[in-house]
């Protein structure tokens, strides 16, 4: 599989991951049966970058963690991913989470998302992609993001 990736960098940098870092979650979750070539931009943002690009794509007035805009899907997949990163790092303390996993976590939930998993639509599609968070984020060394958050299906909302 060839993956084309851009990581773009809207606040500060250093309190992002690094690229290596986000090449290696977005290859584990891209789906190698079905992806061929993958064409994907990861651009960490500021909360008001996050809170414009929410209203304006979902209608919803807040900063969210990662928002998912994907373009072409299957054997040639192209999209872009946003994670908000004071999001990201509230998040990970609030929820007593490394801040490394829990950036692993948005960005294999936006690259599922990109795929076209879409935990929104029923609480059994919510369960199967979970199922396949906890699958990928195991072979990262990433434990279960959803232990403690009962019921949450909100990973990237």
């Amino acid at each position: 599989m060839r993956l084309n990736l851009s990581v773009q960098y809207g606040c500060a940098r250093e309190a992002c991951p690094s690229r290596d870092d986000v090449k290696r979650w977005v290859r584990a979750a891209l789906d190698p049966d079905v992806v061929v070539r993958a064409d994907v931009t990861v651009r960490f943002v500021d909360a008001v970058e996050a809170r414009a690009l929410n209203l304006e794509y979902r209608g919803r007035d807040y900063a969210t963690n990662v928002l998912s805009f994907p373009y072409e899907q299957g054997v040639h997949l192209a999209g872009d991913l946003v994670v908000c990163q004071p999001v990201l790092a509230d998040e990970a303390q609030a929820q007593g989470k490394p801040f490394t996993d829990h950036a692993a976590h948005l960005i294999v939930h936006g690259t599922l998302h990109l795929q076209g998993w879409d935990h929104e639509t029923s609480d059994a599609d919510a369960d199967e992609m979970e199922a396949e968070e906890r699958i990928i984020l195991a072979t990262q060394g990433v434990a279960d993001p959803y232990v403690g958050e009962a019921g949450s299906h909100s990973a990237g909302d």
